[in-house]
């Protein structure tokens, strides 16, 4: 089998509904894009029995699936997917159907065609959107970028939807606390050039948010983690 250029980490818990036709999309996305692909299912034992969906279609689609003991975090689970890949490309998704799998083309070409060390979906750019989000949500979002907002230049601060060279964390230690893992690779990865692709955040389609006191909590030790790194290892990238 051909080695994938590109690597998909979709960290998942209790998404059985929905994983079929997610990858289903992601392998259209990746013919559109005109590369080798594969999607790395990173769950944590799910209830549902999401990771025994992932391994029935591992035997007809390109994914392999990475069972965790217990439910470990959305961090910890996209690190741990960082290891086992194997494309020299990586892209970060989640599983609830808020992320557009049609961007992802764009998001690979950044980097596999215009030489962007990583590219971001991003919500907070002209032609960037997000539906059906309460309010309450949408203020904690657009307050959660404002606090990191002097840690880097990218707009979407909080993302979740990226793509990168591999060399943007390699060597890396990235911080498995939390559920914001793009923010801990926008502010310590290694890269030079960026770009951000505007989408249309979609309110998750299957399943409950996962947001929680405690995660907003995690948030807050992360930010005080970043905010010690970028002392000691100099300003933002502009």
């Amino acid at each position: 089998m051909q080695d994938p250029v590109v690597s998909i980490i979709i960290p998942t818990y209790n998404e059985r509904h929905g994983i079929a036709e997610l990858v289903d999309s992601i392998v259209e996305r990746f013919q559109q894009a005109g590369v080798t692909g594969e999607i790395v299912v990173v769950d944590d034992n799910s209830p549902d029995g999401t990771w025994q969906v992932a391994e029935e279609l591992s035997q007809s689609r390109p994914v392999r699936v990475l069972r965790r003991a217990g439910k470990l975090g959305l961090s910890s689970a996209v690190i741990d997917g960082f290891k086992v890949a194997r494309g020299s490309v990586l892209g970060v998704m989640d599983a609830d159907g808020s992320h557009d799998p049609a961007t992802i083309p764009q998001l690979i070409n950044a980097v596999v065609r215009d030489g962007y060390d990583l590219a971001v979906g991003s919500r907070y750019i002209p032609g960037g959107h997000i539906k059906d989000w309460p309010m309450l949500r949408l203020i904690i979002s657009k307050g959660a970028v404002l606090l990191a907002s002097p840690l880097t230049p990218i707009k979407d601060i909080t993302s979740g939807f990226f793509f990168m060279r591999r060399e943007v964390i390699d060597g890396v230690k990235l911080n498995p606390i939390g559920f914001k893992i793009g923010l801990e690779v926008f502010v310590k990865g290694r890269f030079s050039r960026f770009c951000e692709v505007p989408y249309t955040f979609v309110n998750r389609v299957q399943g409950k948010s996962k947001l929680t006191l405690k995660q907003m909590w995690e948030y807050v030790v992360q930010l005080f983690d970043l905010v010690v790194f970028r002392v000691f290892h100099g300003r933002a990238r502009s």
